[in-house]
């Protein structure tokens, strides 16, 4: 019996699921807890892409054999 239990709390096999599975837990419950942030910083990072992007394309000179 005694064998059996320390056989039992020796053998690894099967941690790295439960690890795999603790980490997805973690990282689920750090994006809700910090969601309103993130989206705001998604929000500001596209704003930003988008306003830079425009301001290239004004700056480009208008071909017009293009138009």
């Amino acid at each position: 019996m005694r064998e059996n239990t320390a056989n039992f709390w020796s053998d690894e096999s099967g941690m790295g699921t439960v690890e795999v599975i603790l980490i997805i837990v973690v990282l689920i419950g750090l994006v809700v807890i910090f969601k309103k942030q993130l989206n705001d910083l998604v929000k500001k990072v596209f704003q930003k892409i988008t306003s830079d992007s425009n301001s290239i394309i004004s700056a480009l000179p208008v071909r017009p054999d293009l138009l």
